[in-house]
């Protein structure tokens, strides 16, 4: 428990820093892609720098993988894998769609994930026994879904592009056999994923602490995610998060053509 009290603490320095600049004034953004979009505000830096601090004072023997501030290597073999603003695009925009992501790694697998989304004051904790959300409704257990069809599915993704060309006809083909398909959620979607409001979410073009925290959250909930390879997805890439084994299935066979 004392890892999950850290990562609670370590949100709650990130969404005190989000929202402090969150539909505010100048968010000093920059573009970190020179032939494109790519947004970084001084939110994110702030936000990372701040959870940064406390992991130095109280788990300086840990690790760190984070978006904005890179590697801190560690020797107690754990690393904390933080993403202070997943989804800056839509925070720049000011949707209450981004959030924080906190994921702790064994050098396997991650073993916790927290999604918080600061604005709306949701936050969903999977690992370690935990598997649970709170907001504005109160709280309760995360459950995936149990839908098992693509017929019955509803899913998401963050960009309509997807990733390249061929990634995007795959997750156009497996549209194809969903009820509804929708977009722009980014992390948010893995969190109604795990509270069995959204049955698939496939991505790609994936850093490590994109997905690592939902793996985590979405897993304790009774999902699954892997690439579209069906192999673990921990270290980014492509991304298929699923309700059940039979949804996960049935999306695999239609995206392994496209890897």
């Amino acid at each position: 428990m004392q890892l999950v009290a850290l990562a609670e603490r370590l949100a709650d320095a990130a969404r005190a820093e989000t929202l402090r600049h969150f539909r505010g004034g100048s968010l000093g953004t920059v573009s970190k892609d020179a032939d494109g979009y790519d947004p970084v505000t001084v939110a994110d830096r702030a936000a990372e720098a701040a959870m940064r601090d406390i992991l130095a004072a109280e788990r300086p023997q840990d690790g760190i993988l984070g978006e904005e501030y890179g590697t801190q290597v560690g020797t107690s073999g754990l690393t904390w894998v933080l993403d202070p603003i997943d989804g800056t695009r839509g925070y720049v925009a000011g949707t209450p769609t981004w959030g924080t992501l906190v994921a702790v790694h064994n050098g396997t697998a991650p073993i916790l994930g927290l999604i918080d989304q600061p604005y709306i004051g949701e936050r969903f904790i999977g690992g370690l026994g935990q598997a649970a959300f709170r907001g504005p409704h109160g709280t309760g257990a995360l459950n995936a879904s149990r839908t098992t069809t693509l017929s019955d599915a509803i899913i998401f993704t963050t960009f309509p592009e997807v990733g390249t060309e061929v990634q995007r006809a795959g997750f156009e083909a497996v549209t194809k056999g969903c009820k509804l398909t929708r977009y722009g959620m980014d992390c948010y979607a893995y969190g109604l994923l795990a509270l069995g409001h959204v049955d698939l979410v496939i991505e790609a073009g994936l850093a490590p602490y994109d997905i690592q925290a939902p793996i985590a959250v979405i897993e304790a909930a009774g999902g699954i995610v892997t690439n579209w390879d069906g192999a673990p997805a921990d270290q980014g890439g492509s991304a298929l998060a699923a309700a059940t084994p039979a949804l996960h299935a049935a999306a695999l066979e239609i995206l392994r053509s496209y890897a």
